[in-house]
């Protein structure tokens, strides 16, 4: 197929998805659980009303949010997801209480009197007793009662009982949380709400507006036939698409590699420019966010064994759980995409030979915003979670509590102003590339909108305000995490990398061009559609799920020739003597794709389906796919760019092999151990938990501090310890390209 066509075909998906896309975001808009003006008992009191909601959002946010335990199943692993715990609890007390109002003990009655009970309990619940007219919601006032004894419970917890010592612990959950009683009653009924939204029926409808999650078999909750329709679809889906591509692939493949290859080096020649070289910087300070980065999820991590505390240290009192994770979250995107980022800004130049007026002032301006974003989000952050903020304050410069975008709004706003001036800089320097019609052309075409949609799509963060209604807010958080970091992102890398070969002489530029274009149509075909996956549960309707099921099947259709693209990028690496220069650059990607297939491919797939994820959502094996898939695929990706500049920027020299070999193979290692020995056989157990017993118990206190799950956390620190030690020497590596010992002999 020409590259024309693909092109036609490219805009065809790109426009198509979209459309849908927003097309059901508006459905989401339309069909949100309603955010009522009051709740009120039967005989008219106040139970709550819609601000006490609206600030309780807020005061969750400022706490941390989705770093502090989970809301629909979205965020941290170590405290509870709290709408499942609120609800069990509120289910456990109502049929405690609708027994003892015949005088009995529910505990000790006979399975056949407790049906009758939960019967009731079931009618109590999941009756939608929404007033559109009054715009209220009506509970009854035995639930009234119990809400108020949950308000107690989650007091104590929150605000520092010294009864609550032992759990805090066990949650991560710092003393005095929440300082303010006023703010702990908004959260109070935050969580009442949200909690509603779970166990309550969608009008005219069987199941709840959560389509049933969490699995409370208590009230009902279980899975609805809609989630094993549309996973049994997902599958057959998936392999009739591995299926066709293989055909596709089987009949169209093409030799990329050059049959004539260069005899020296191409780029070697190649002088760096002034803005060239000011990417340094930015390679220096990824090195240090990644040893920072590092710290933070040493400390995250053992904050899951001794939850206030860093062996004996008090460290949450001044670096609580919630803090600690945003920032190894949150410095994750900033270093790795600042290795992209640098990678742009080092090749346009290159690839045009062309040093626009004043570029290298526009690369440290750059440089100079993006340290000050970094810098001034993470402060902001502390200053929120120790709750030295307001709450429109801490909305503004604090923390937001959604997690992958905790900076507060001020700071996105800034972080998408540096974008732009990125793309600004990217695009000046390629204009004279990019007039030329040569073969570079298409190439440079789907890398310039690539560029193009890292910097507009980063605004999708910025749809939601301080109190928009929760489910919208999933909807746009996820447009950022999906689409711009699993998805632009990834064309922008495999652009990139197809180009660097070509470059190098390496691939012939007319099967790499027709090969990245159609890799780029199959990606975005499943990937723009795909980010539903992520919002089965977030109170969506069930096209939602529908539609998000059969795309995330179709995202991993083109990880099954993943083994291809790291065999070709093998094959690359020994294709000529002088491409050892660039052996470590090429091996983390084929690095790359080990961890595409497995972090991506398997243990993406493995959650991804509705039946799957309705039991399996917000425990270890998501964080089985977000460690391997984020770091293992994103990460190493923006190592080996990096390197790749660095191998431009020092091309006098060979490397030291040893040291950058010993940092490669312990970070891939280590992170292996880490995800398979620990993580993984943690999220397993969870899952076995989740089915037999329900959402609820697989986080519980009760549950996660057994003797053999707290063995398991400890089963980490091999792992951890061989990833810390491979990042340490790969910034000793690029320290040493500028002192000297990381070079050997002249090449």
């Amino acid at each position: 197929m020409t590259p024309k066509k693909l092109w036609r075909w490219l805009a065809a998906v790109i426009l198509g998805s979209f459309a849908v896309l927003i097309f059901f975001g508006v459905e989401i808009y339309r069909k949100v659980p309603p955010i009522p003006d009051k709740i009120v008992t039967t005989d008219g009191t106040v139970v709550a009303t819609g601000q006490d909601i609206k600030d309780g959002q807020n005061v969750w946010q400022s706490i941390g949010g989705q770093t502090v335990g989970s809301i629909w199943g979205h965020g941290a692993y170590i405290a509870p997801d709290w709408t499942a715990d609120y609800l069990h609890r509120e289910a456990v007390l109502l049929l405690k209480n609708l027994a003892g109002k015949d005088g009995k003990n529910y505990d000790s009655l006979p399975e056949e009197e407790q049906v009758k009970y939960q019967v009731l309990l079931k009618k109590e619940l999941r009756t939608n007793t929404f007033d559109e007219d009054k715009k209220e919601i009506i509970i009854s006032n035995e639930r009234a009662k119990v809400q108020a004894e949950l308000a107690s419970y989650y007091a104590k917890l929150f605000m520092g009982d010294p009864s609550m010592e032992k759990l805090r612990d066990q949650y991560a959950i710092a003393k005095h949380t929440i300082k303010d009683p006023e703010r702990m009653k908004q959260m109070n009924a935050f969580f009442a709400w949200s909690t509603w939204v779970c166990s309550t029926n969608r009008p005219n409808d069987d199941v709840t507006y959560t389509n049933n999650w969490p699995h409370e078999p208590l009230i009902g909750n279980i899975a609805p036939a809609s989630l094993h329709l549309w996973s049994g679809f997902s599958v057959l889906l998936l392999l009739a698409g591995v299926a066709l591509l293989v055909f596709h692939h089987t009949k169209n493949n093409e030799e990329e590699l050059n049959k004539v290859l260069p005899t020296e080096d191409p780029l070697r020649k190649m002088k760096p420019t002034p803005s060239m070289k000011a990417t340094l910087k930015y390679i220096w300070i990824v090195s240090l966010l990644i040893l920072v980065q590092m710290l933070a999820g040493v400390i995250t991590a053992h904050y899951g064994v001794e939850g206030t505390a860093f062996y004996g240290l008090p460290l949450a009192d001044f670096l609580p759980q919630s803090l600690s994770r945003s920032w190894h979250v949150q410095l994750a995107i900033f270093w790795i995409a600042t290795s992209w980022l640098a990678t742009g800004l080092y090749i346009a130049p290159a690839v045009s030979g062309h040093e626009p007026k004043y570029q290298v002032l526009g690369v440290n301006i750059l440089f100079g915003a993006l340290l000050f974003v970094v810098l001034g989000s993470l402060a902001g952050q502390w200053f929120g979670v120790m709750q030295k903020l307001g709450l429109v304050q801490n909305f503004l410069f604090g923390h937001q509590g959604y997690e992958y975008v905790e900076l507060g709004r001020v700071w996105q706003i800034l972080l998408l102003v540096g974008l732009f001036l990125w793309l600004f800089l990217m695009v000046r320097a390629l204009l004279p590339a990019l007039k030329k019609k040569d073969g570079d052309r298409h190439l440079l075409i789907l890398f310039t909108l690539s560029a193009v949609a890292i910097a507009m799509f980063y605004g999708a963060g910025l749809m939601y305000g301080r109190q928009t209604h929760m489910a919208i807010a999933e909807y746009w958080r996820w447009w950022v995490v999906h689409l711009w970091v699993e998805g632009f992102f990834e064309v922008f890398a495999t652009v990139v990398a197809a180009f660097l070969f070509t470059r190098l002489g390496l691939l012939r530029l007319k099967s790499a061009t027709v090969s990245v274009l159609f890799s780029t149509i199959i990606f975005l075909a499943g990937g723009i559609l795909g980010t539903f996956h992520h919002l089965y549960f977030s109170a969506t309707p069930t096209a939602v799920l529908a539609l998000g099921a059969t795309f995330s099947a179709l995202e991993i259709v083109p990880l099954v020739l993943i083994g291809i693209e790291a065999y070709h990028n093998y094959q690359v690496s020994k294709s000529t003597k002088w491409i050892k220069a660039y052996k470590w650059p090429i091996y983390c990607f084929i690095a790359m794709c080990f961890w595409n297939f497995l972090g991506a491919g398997i243990f993406g797939f493995s959650i991804n389906p509705p039946i799957a994820l309705y039991y399996l959502q917000g425990l270890n094996t998501t964080a089985v796919h977000g460690h391997a898939a984020l770091f293992g695929v994103y990460g190493i990706l923006g190592i080996g760019l990096m390197l790749f500049v660095l191998r431009g920027l020092y091309p006098e020299h060979n490397w030291n092999d040893k040291l950058i070999g010993w940092a490669f193979w312990l970070i891939n290692i280590g992170l292996l151990v880490m995800v398979t020995v620990s993580i993984l056989p943690i999220g397993i157990m969870q899952s076995i938990a989740s089915i037999q017993e329900g959402y609820w118990y697989a986080r519980s206190a009760e549950f996660m501090h057994t003797d053999t799950m707290q063995t398991l956390r400890w089963m980490r620190v091999p792992g951890d310890l061989l990833l810390a030690v491979g990042e340490v020497l790969l910034v000793a590596f690029i320290i040493g390209l500028k002192t000297g010992w990381s070079l050997k002999d002249k090449r």
